[in-house]
């Protein structure tokens, strides 16, 4: 079994930096993509950004320009920098994986437990 566990969330003012962490342990064979998705209260969870495991990023275009994904593919984690933050950034953040268990070699999507992020005006 594979577990997601993120780090790094909090108040923050408008404007301000926030790094978020992700670690994942267990039963890994292999990782893939590995993605930070977002719900606002009332919305619908969204995807904020993703890495391949070769370093392949992607952005939604709300956080372009601000957030920085990034990943250590010998440790497995995965990072979220965000810069620039805004009261509409203001979610609870998810981490997500596309894993391989290694003990029964299926595909698994892991999802965290989730980190909030609030930034206030």
């Amino acid at each position: 079994q594979v577990q997601l566990v993120e780090s790094g969330g909090g108040l923050v003012q408008a404007g301000g930096s926030l790094r978020l962490s992700c670690a994942a342990s267990g039963s890994i064979f292999s990782i893939n993509v590995m993605g930070w998705y977002r719900q606002a209260p009332g919305k619908q969870r969204e995807l904020v950004a993703d890495i391949s495991r070769d370093g392949l990023t992607n952005y939604a275009d709300s956080v372009k320009g601000r957030f920085t994904i990034s990943r250590d593919n010998t440790k497995n984690p995965v990072y979220l920098q965000m810069n620039s933050l805004k009261p509409e950034d203001t979610a609870v953040y998810y981490c997500n994986a596309d894993t391989v268990d290694a003990k029964t070699y299926r595909s698994l999507k892991v999802w965290g437990q989730g980190t909030l992020v609030t930034v206030s005006s």
